[in-house]
């Protein structure tokens, strides 16, 4: 596939941003009450939420995907089965876990091959994985930030653990800001298992439905991204130069 022309990718990210924005705004300014992802004719917050996560998405993809070269796009279906397999134990088999460990893939890819690949596989992620659990494309944002953010700090992971640590906390911090929203006003902050756990434990000490949901997914979020970045560190370091090198995004094909 020839790659669209650069005024017009960046036109259809730029797009893609503004959707984004428009229906996280939209959640958080409007907090609606009437979601029910079971009858989406009846709920209006939950269309609105579900078409404004997949369109921009599949706009970004557009946009992305065609530029990337065939090395990278070789890796990506392992990343993807990666973040499915690992995220839906972790989400559906009843494990006591509030955490996702559903961006191992998202964020190897991002990191060995730049944030355009990065942003790439968190969409795809979303979009396969939500053709047999459709509430996970309405995480669809949170997914591309995280697999754009892991590439464009990729260079930390050829230096000390603790700087890596530092910044999965940081962008925890910032996915939690992303995917609360969704998490509290489409779901009610049960879209997980031990998630779901860890929000029943704020709310009986206190707090609201809402705050229980922001407070989780600040608990959640920093701590699952900890850990994910820790282990691509580990398996970044573990890699041969050769292999390193051969999906850097700079990477030069032979002919």
């Amino acid at each position: 596939m020839r790659p669209l022309s650069q005024s017009l990718r960046i036109a259809l990210v730029s797009i893609a941003v503004v959707i984004y924005a428009v229906t996280w705004l939209y959640l958080v300014l409007n907090q609606p009450d009437d979601s029910d992802f079971t009858s989406m004719a009846d709920s209006a917050s939950t269309t609105i939420a579900l078409i404004g996560f997949l369109v921009p998405t599949v706009l970004a993809l557009i946009a992305v995907i065609p530029t990337l070269p065939v090395r990278t796009l070789a890796l990506m279906p392992v990343a993807l089965v990666l973040n499915i397999v690992v995220g839906q134990v972790v989400g559906t088999m009843g494990l006591p876990l509030p955490l996702y460990l559903d961006s191992f893939g998202t964020v190897l890819v991002g990191v060995l091959a730049g944030p355009a690949a990065g942003l790439a596989t968190g969409g795809l992620s979303a979009m396969v994985w939500g053709t047999f659990n459709p509430t996970i494309i309405c995480f669809a944002a949170g997914y591309a930030l995280m697999g754009l953010a892991a590439g464009l700090v990729r260079k930390l992971f050829e230096s000390s653990w603790w700087k890596v640590a530092i910044a999965a906390l940081v962008l925890g911090f910032l996915s939690a800001l992303v995917s609360a929203p969704v998490a509290s006003f489409i779901f009610g902050g049960t879209a997980g298992t031990g998630t779901g756990l860890l929000v029943s434990a704020y709310q009986s000490l206190g707090a609201s439905q809402t705050t229980a949901v922001f407070l989780q997914s600040w608990t959640s979020d920093p701590l699952d991204k900890l850990i994910v970045f820790l282990v691509v560190w580990v398996v970044i370091r573990s890699l041969p130069e050769r292999s390193r090198r051969t999906f850097a995004p700079d990477a030069v094909t032979a002919k």
